[in-house]
């Protein structure tokens, strides 16, 4: 049973700004706030570059930890700087990969 919480308990939060976070909230996002062309651009994959859809996307990364980590912080680093273009990261340099790999 659920019981309201008194004045001296305390809710505890998770420090992990992933927390109950779906990878469909954070792409949605990431759409709204850097918008494909970045997103793209931070994490070369081709279903950000080509023609792109959550649903594809979703597919993708959910077959692809490498690519899902990139995009996790991405979201991380864009929350945390609310208000700011992400800049380049590091590792963010190398060829595109795939959703098949672009190019």
């Amino acid at each position: 049973m659920n019981q309201p919480l008194g004045e001296d308990q305390t809710v505890e939060r998770s420090a992990d700004p992933l927390h109950g976070m779906t990878l469909e909230a954070i792409l949605n996002y990431l759409v709204t706030t850097v918008g494909w062309d970045e997103m793209g651009y931070r994490v070369r994959v081709r279903c950000f570059n080509e023609d792109p859809s959550i649903s594809s996307s979703l597919k993708f990364l959910r077959r692809t930890p490498w690519a899902r980590t990139k995009v996790e912080k991405l979201y991380i680093e864009t929350v945390q700087s609310p208000g700011s273009s992400p800049g380049s990261s590091p590792g963010n340099d190398s060829a595109p990969s795939d959703c098949e790999p672009d190019g």
